[in-house]
């Protein structure tokens, strides 16, 4: 994260980011087969609801701070750090979780860093709201990491 990077323009990116995601979450949602379909469609579900809540949160915050959060698909495409994954070709279930959590540990690695910039800046209300999302994101992970039979992924950027 670069020293000029506000809590304002954190916010807006994360507005884009989430927004993004909830598209990708609704993309499994919709196109998940196989012996897990009931179960990885209702999750899948499930998490986008969760998605939706934490997007209205952080759009909200940055109003609250004077900002101008990101509100159209072009916008989350242009500023997002996650990335679209079009459904060109079918995907297993195992690899659409593994997407899933490929996001979910860039979302909570950025919640890290929002953190620390929201506690430098002092700005307590938006520090309790990130770390309140994170904990959401870091039991996400064990979900869907668990459903793989993975270990959770370690935070890359703790201190």
């Amino acid at each position: 994260m670069t020293q000029s990077k506000t809590t304002k323009t954190f916010l807006n990116q994360q507005v884009a980011n989430y927004g993004l995601f909830y598209t990708k979450l609704h993309q499994f949602h919709w196109y998940v087969k196989g012996h897990n379909f009931f179960t990885l469609h209702e999750k899948f579900e499930e998490l986008y609801d969760q998605v939706t809540l934490i997007l209205d949160d952080i759009a909200e915050r940055l109003l609250q701070n004077n900002g101008q959060p990101y509100s159209t698909l072009q916008e989350f495409f242009e500023h997002a750090t996650l990335k679209e994954r079009p459904y060109t070709k079918a995907m297993t279930e195992d690899e659409m979780v593994q997407t899933v959590i490929d996001d979910l540990v860039t979302l909570r690695d950025e919640l890290v860093e929002g953190i620390k910039l929201t506690d430098e800046e002092g700005d307590d209300v938006t520090n309790d709201m990130l770390i309140a999302t994170k904990s959401k994101l870091d039991k996400e992970l064990w979900f869907f990491s668990s459903f793989l039979g993975k270990d959770q992924v370690p935070q890359t950027n703790a201190d």
